[in-house]
């Protein structure tokens, strides 16, 4: 997922360009605007943590874009690619150092377990659009 202040800040394509780049082929691809109530329902694992409140009003305070991505050992890969959480603390050259701002807006969210993958792509897309390709 790309989140809301690099969709804003135009970062999206750059972002999706690099992703390319690294091998994955995008599956489907969506842009909404989750309401507060959905930012909620998808991070509801975090809810009995300090920081739900904010997370959940900053990714419904503009546009996402929501996609499932295919590569062998994506989930891994994807997360070496987007580096740590905390953009002051990620790896030179990945996502989160290039495009995040601090460590609430740090550009992309990444899914961390292939189980969670499957929960967070059936909450964006739904049958025929989350076919995997040959």
């Amino acid at each position: 997922m790309i989140k809301p202040t690099a969709v804003a800040q135009k970062k999206a394509g750059k972002i999706l360009d690099r992703i390319l780049e690294e091998g994955y082929l995008i599956i489907s691809l969506k842009m909404v605007h989750l309401c507060k109530r959905d930012a909620e329902a998808f991070y509801s694992i975090h809810k009995d943590r300090p920081f739900f409140a904010e997370l959940t009003s900053y990714m419904s305070s503009g546009p996402i874009i929501a996609a499932i991505l295919q590569k062998n050992n994506a989930v891994d890969d994807y997360r070496t690619l987007i580096g740590s959480t905390n953009p002051a603390d990620a790896a030179e050259g990945t996502i989160r150092k290039l495009y995040g701002t601090d460590l609430g807006k740090n550009a992309v969210h990444g899914s961390d377990s292939d189980e969670n993958a499957e929960v967070e792509c059936s909450f964006f897309f739904s049958g025929m659009e989350k076919m995997k390709w040959k």
